[in-house]
This record gives structure tokens, sequence and C-alpha cells, in this order.
């Protein structure tokens, strides 16, 4: 008896261990914020140091206000990373420690204005805004070929410009893939993704993973759980019925109070710090979401380069550097690392 005992615990310990080896892994990635400054081996460490196994190098193009159709880019009065010369940089640097990169373009509007909302007045604007955007965007599809980046990101958040150009952006993703061989995604707003009509033709259904989970000024874990609830429900069926993985091109919660009511505000005026907050709200996404078969993973929002400098237990923004919330994400992207 003792004997067959024994057996059983070992078929069960190996069965175990099976599924722990086995767990799928995860893109454990950052949102790698473009500076003045070009980076180093010394920058990219403590991405290793939480696991992650991913960045996004995003460089920029700039339009004047949300009716202009011209997309400045790789200009003079750009910080260094948000090039094409400083991406490049980036990229090889993520690369020699291993770090894979989604290459994510990102357009800028003057005074923070939010992207969505970009739409021309009238036809000749609009085939304007198509030919400079697709010159921006195609200079960099170039660049993720040379690199030989493992993903590329078509656009980020550009619901008007997508519902009222459909067949641009059909045509824009086949040029795409003329010149560049790896992944791609487009990066959806929470609230866009379901109305975003080409998802067939990309390898990833990306979403910017703002869902608003609680009203409190504190939301527990418990509370952001049952948030998510429904999110989570309707972002499996979507997957499912498109039978491609989903992926968070941008997650994260600020250490602010109030951070899962509207979790994209980035208003200066929210200045109330609130670790709790965030680390609550962050582990109930990590719960809900990364044990799931259908889900890639995803890039946190955001990482600075200089770590030892960036965020803190006296700041109320974003990253996750320097605050309890790290440890949480670091704890997460080991247990799902490749």
């Amino acid at each position: 008896m003792k004997l067959l005992n024994c057996l059983f615990f070992l078929f069960l310990f190996s069965v175990l261990s099976c599924q722990t080896q086995t767990q799928t892994p995860k893109i454990n990635g950052v949102s790698f914020v473009s500076s003045r400054d070009s980076v180093s081996g010394n920058h990219v460490k403590p991405l290793i140091t939480i696991h992650s196994n991913y960045a996004a190098v995003m460089p920029f193009g700039y339009i004047q206000d949300l009716n202009h159709p011209d997309v400045k880019y790789n200009t003079d009065r750009q910080w260094y990373g948000e090039t094409r010369s400083g991406a490049k940089h980036y990229v090889e640097e993520l690369q020699k420690q291993n770090i894979k990169v989604m290459l994510k373009p990102q357009i800028w509007v003057r005074h923070g204005e939010f992207t969505g909302n970009i739409i021309m007045k009238n036809e000749d604007n609009w085939k304007i805004l198509e030919a400079s955007y697709s010159k921006f965007i195609m200079a960099y599809a170039q660049l993720a070929e040379e690199s030989q980046v493992d993903m590329f990101c078509i656009g980020t958040e550009l619901e008007q410009f997508i519902t009222a150009r459909p067949e641009y952006w059909k045509m824009l993703i086949q040029d795409i893939k003329k010149v560049y061989s790896g992944k791609l995604t487009y990066a959806s707003n929470w609230d866009e993704f379901e109305k975003t009509p080409f998802w067939d033709d990309l390898d990833y259904i990306g979403v910017n993973a703002y869902f608003p989970v609680s009203p409190k000024k504190t939301p527990s874990f418990e509370d952001a759980l049952e948030g998510l609830k429904p999110y989570k429900k309707n972002v499996e069926t979507f997957s499912k019925q498109h039978n491609k993985p989903i992926l968070f091109t941008e997650f994260g919660y600020r250490s602010v109070d109030y951070s899962g009511k509207a979790p994209w505000n980035s208003d200066r005026a929210m200045t109330q710090v609130n670790l709790d907050a965030q680390v609550n709200c962050t582990k109930a996404l990590f719960e809900t979401f990364w044990g799931e078969e259908w889900f890639a993973g995803g890039f946190v929002w955001k990482w600075f380069i200089n770590h030892d400098e960036s965020g803190g237990e006296d700041d109320s923004r974003f990253t996750p550097q320097n605050k309890p919330v790290e440890q949480v994400i670091k704890s997460y992207y080991n247990t799902f690392s490749s």
C-alpha cells in the first residue's frame, strides 16, 4: 500500500511539474519611452530583472491639430529616441540583451489631443493625410524589416481615421506586408477594438487595455476583479470569433486615487498618490488575463530608460518603476516567462 501511495504521489508530482514547465509563455513587455539620449546595456538590464522579454520602441510623428493632414517625422526638433536613427539604436541595444521588439510608431497631436479624434474636413485633406501617414508608417516598416524586429504596430488609437477610410487601411496593410515579414498588430483603444475592420489581416488583436473597473478611490483587488469580468468575456468572445490572440499593446494603472475609474486619464491635476490602487488593479488584470490561452501578453505603460531616476513612491504617474507594483509585474512576468 505504501508503495502504491508513493507511486501515486510521484505521478502527481510529475504531472504538476509538466504543467508548470509547459505554462504558456507570454509577451511580457514594457513600453520603452523615447528619450533625448542614447541607451546602453545598463538601461536594458532592469527589463531583465523584471523578466521582461519584449519592449515596444516608439518613434513619433507629429500633427499640428486634429484637422491637419500633414504628419511630420524624423526632424531635427524631435528627441533622439523619437527619430528613425534613435529607434534603430534602441532596437539594437534591446536585441543585444535578447529582448524582442515591437516597433510601434505613433502620432502625437499638438497639446496632447486624442488621436482617435483625428478627422479631415474634406476629401483633399483626407488624401494628403493618407499619403503623409503612408510615408511615415512605411519608413518604419522598412526599419522593422531591416532590424528584424519581431512585431510591427501599424498605428495607435486612430478610430476616426479608420472608420472614415477603411479601404485605405486595407491597402496600407498590404503595402506593409510587401516590405515587412514579421508579425503585425494595431493598437486599438479599449472601446474601439470591436469596430476595427481589419483584424483578419493582422496577427494579433491589439488592445490598449484601459478598461474602467471601479469608481472607488482605492479599489480592492476583489473590486477590480469583478470590474474586469465583462471585459474579459467580450475580449475572449471577440478573440475566438476572429481566431486571433489578444495582445494588450498598452496596459497599466496610475498610482493615484480613482485609478480604476478612468485608467486612461493622464490629467496632471490628479496628484494624490495611491500605490495600493495601482497594485490592486494591476494584480487583478494579470489574474484575469495572463493565464488564458487566447491571450498573448502585453506591454506595460510606461517604462523610462533611466530606471533609478524614474517613478518612485511619491510619483502619481503610470510608470511602475520603483513602486510596489513593479514587484507585482516582476512576479507575474516570471511566472509567464519563456
